[in-house]
């Protein structure tokens, strides 16, 4: 069995906002030298990333954080999750 190591990054997310009324989740993401904010409307699954700028590389992981995450994000707090791609 090959030891060969993925590439990894770790991407730090902030929750700017919360509002369990609009089904809304808002904040902030950096991996590497990108940053993004993100709204996430979790009762219609739509996750809203601007820029575009390298939108493609953070979509689907931070997605799945969110999805795995969202009733424990509380505004103000920091999390961290690792992409399977370096940036």
């Amino acid at each position: 069995m090959s030891s060969k190591h993925l590439p990894e990054t770790i991407a730090h997310v902030r929750i700017t906002g919360q509002s369990w009324q609009q089904g809304k989740i808002e904040g902030e993401v950096s991996a590497a030298s990108y940053e993004w904010e993100f709204q996430w409307h979790f009762r219609q699954g739509i996750l809203i990333i601007q820029p575009s700028l390298g939108r493609a590389l953070i979509l689907e992981p931070l997605s799945r954080f969110l999805e795995r995450s969202d009733y424990q994000l509380e505004p103000g707090s920091d999390y961290e999750f690792t992409v399977r791609a370096l940036f």
